[in-house]
């Protein structure tokens, strides 16, 4: 059976609380994501922000605010101020086919993966799952 470890991404990008919103959204840019765990100095997932989490907290632009403006105010928030803290998490071990049903019953757009010591491992996403099923159809293609 394959397991969580086998698919979540390793490499990932994270935080810690006292970063602020600029930095979120700009990693977010940077680097095509839509989660961002926060960590402790230890490691230890703390909490997420999300790409919604992110649009909640900025001026609308209806508002008329010029970008430079918007980073300023967003370089005085703090990521503590906006992270979203209680979040489900899974271990490596976790079967892959449980860790989909939570993906997919919970609306979750993903599930950070902690070891026994709430150390972050990785993260696993929707996009992991479409990954994977893109390489099944190809691999279920004739030659």
């Amino acid at each position: 059976m394959l397991k969580v470890d086998d698919l979540m991404t390793k490499e990932i990008f994270t935080l810690n609380e006292d970063d602020n919103l600029k930095m979120a959204r700009s990693l977010m840019d940077l680097q095509r994501i839509r989660h961002i765990p926060i960590v402790n100095d230890k490691r230890e997932f703390i909490a997420l922000v999300t790409h919604r989490d992110i649009l909640r907290a900025t001026i609308s632009q209806l508002a008329d605010i010029d970008p430079a403006t918007q980073g300023e105010i967003d370089a005085g928030i703090p990521v503590s101020e906006i992270m979203q803290t209680g979040i489900k998490t899974i271990s490596p071990e976790t079967l892959l086919k449980d860790a989909a049903y939570l993906l997919l019953n919970h609306k979750y757009g993903c599930l950070p993966v902690v070891n026994e010591m709430n150390g972050l491992e990785g993260i696993l996403t929707e996009a992991d799952f479409m990954k994977l099923t893109i390489s099944l159809m190809e691999a279920l293609e004739p030659n």
